[in-house]
Parts: structure tokens; C-alpha cells; sequence
């Protein structure tokens, strides 16, 4: 058996561990409830509110506070990082015939996989003791980046990329095409979990969206603390005509993906 073929049967046994199975599980109802949590700070925001960060490190915090919030987030981070795995198995067992489609399917899951990882690692973090801002690390890595020669060219393409990914997602929502990784009995509850996923998936789109346009200021005007991310993505809103509106709904959208996220832990083809 060589590498590959070993690998492939390394991942198949990986996903038919039941196991395995209920901790991914878990990994979507912890992006639920983090994603409700940070929804919700956006919300406060909007209102005047809202002095926690509207990001992962805020959900973190809030979770950090609360009774068994070290537990839950040992448990955070257990679930993302099954998810990764999964997303990582699912790259290497991908055999679509089409050579660009196979590729371009192994980077989507490897780049989920990344996230999910980012995302456990904060956790890891706070189940530790410690803390974490998304603004402070964006603006470091953008200094660092700038700092380098041609620096200001790789920081464009870094916000056209995390820019590109929040287009993704609000092209996924409206398409709903992230049914198709559903396995949803038809009805009044199948068109409830669209519904959610079409908000939820077009908010977290604004939100990343954004971000990657801060990205791209902060080059362009060699400023790195221009950049930030979901939280200063989420407060540039507020500064917009009629802002306060405009964050309260995608706050709202964004705790609808969470509701989405409890839909998918249930009904994700596994």
C-alpha cells in the first residue's frame, strides 16, 4: 500500500469512528453557540452597548465567565478539532474526476480546517487562563507583513483573499447551496434551516468581508492598525450611514447562523 492509498484509509477509518462522529457533531453546536454569543455582542453594539469584543475572543471571554466555562471550552475545543479533522479527511478522500474541481474542493476543506483551528486555538487559550484579541494579532501580522519587501502588495492580496472568502459565503447563502450538505426532511422545518442559513451565511459574508477590505486600507495607507479583524470588521459597520441599523441586522444574521450551526451539528452528512 503507498502513501496516498494508506492515508485515504487513514481518513475513511477517521470518519467511520462513531466517536469521531459525535465530537464533529459537537464541533458545529460549539460554532452555534459562538456564533449566538457574538451575534448578540454586535447587537449591544448597535444599541450602545457592547463593551466585549464582537469576535471569537469575546465569545471566548463571555464562555471564560461563566460557571463550567472552563469545561466548555475544553469542550470547544475538542469539537473544532474533530471538525478540522474531518475537513482535513474530507480533502484527502476527495476524488472528483474533474483534476480542477478535486483541487479546488481540497483547498476549500484544508482552508476550513485552518479556521476551525484558529478558532480551537483561541479557545485553547482562554480554557488556559489566558486571552486573545483578533484586532491586536491582525495588526501585528499586517506590521509584520508591511515590514517585509513588497509587503504592501501581500497585504492587498491578504484582504482580496479574506475578502474573496466573505463573497463566498454570501454567494453560498443566497445559492443555498450549503443544503446540499444537509440531509433535511422536507417541510416547514427544512425551509426554517434555509431561511437561517441564507441570513446567517450572508452576514458572516458582510462581516468577513469587511475585514478583508480593513486589510486592504491598512495597506494602502501603510497604517497597520487600520487592519482588525471580525471585531473591528463588525464596529467599522457601526461608523456607516444608518450603521447602527445595518449592525443590528447583521448581529441578528450572524446569531442565525448559530441557529443554523445546531441544524447542521443534527442533519450534516457525516
Amino acid at each position: 500500500m503507498n502513501t496516498r492509498d494508506s492515508a485515504a484509509s487513514t481518513a475513511r477509518a477517521a470518519q467511520d469512528s462513531t466517536v469521531f462522529r459525535v465530537l464533529a457533531r459537537v464541533g458545529y453546536v460549539v460554532l452555534g453557540i459562538l456564533h449566538i454569543l457574538i451575534g448578540g455582542i454586535a447587537i449591544s453594539i448597535a444599541t450602545g452597548g457592547g463593551s466585549e469584543n464582537a469576535d471569537q475572543g469575546g465569545a471566548m471571554e463571555q464562555i471564560q465567565k461563566s460557571p463550567a466555562g472552563v469545561f466548555l471550552l475544553w469542550l470547544i475545543v475538542l469539537g473544532l478539532l474533530a471538525l478540522a479533522i474531518w475537513q482535513i479527511a474530507e480533502a484527502v478522500v476527495e476524488r472528483d474526476p474533474d483534476a480542477k474541481k478535486k483541487w479546488a474542493h481540497r483547498a476549500k476543506f484544508l482552508g476550513t480546517a485552518a479556521a476551525y483551528l484558529a478558532i480551537g486555538a483561541t479557545a485553547l487559550i482562554y480554557a488556559l487562563g489566558g486571552h486573545s484579541q483578533s484586532s491586536e494579532s491582525s495588526q501585528s501580522f499586517s506590521a509584520k507583513l508591511l515590514a517585509v519587501p513588497a509587503g504592501v502588495v501581500l497585504l492587498v492580496l491578504v484582504g482580496l483573499g479574506v475578502a474573496a472568502v466573505g463573497i463566498a459565503f454570501i454567494v453560498r447563502g443566497v445559492t443555498r447551496a450549503f443544503m446540499k450538505h444537509l440531509s433535511v426532511p422536507s417541510g416547514k422545518a427544512r425551509s426554517g434551516i434555509a431561511a437561517f442559513g441564507t441570513a446567517g451565511y450572508v452576514a458572516k459574508g458582510i462581516a468577513v468581508g469587511v475585514a478583508g477590505v480593513l486589510f486592504v486600507i491598512a495597506a494602502l495607507t501603510h497604517d497597520p492598525e487600520k487592519a482588525g479583524g471580525l471585531d473591528s470588521a463588525l464596529r467599522s459597520l457601526a461608523g456607516l450611514p444608518f450603521g447602527a441599523v445595518i449592525l443590528w441586522v447583521v448581529g441578528a444574521g450572524l446569531a442565525l447562523y448559530g441557529l443554523f450551526c445546531f441544524a447542521r451539528a443534527r442533519y450534516a452528512r457525516m
